[in-house]
């Protein structure tokens, strides 16, 4: 797989009250591309090239 997308340190802040598994990054990666490739294709759709919060 390629480099993470998501930042491991950030993702550890942003979790307050449980610990973060080693495999949950990879997890957690993958539906971010899921995401990406989603707006990716509605933006395309939509006849643009730039993802707006919106394609999500």
């Amino acid at each position: 797989m390629a480099d993470l997308i998501i930042s491991k340190a950030r993702t550890k802040d942003a979790s307050k009250e449980c610990n973060v598994s080693g495999d949950f990054y990879d997890a957690l990666d993958q539906k971010v591309r899921e995401l990406i490739a989603a707006a990716e294709k509605r933006a395309v759709a939509n006849g643009r090239k730039t993802l707006r919060p919106h394609d999500l």
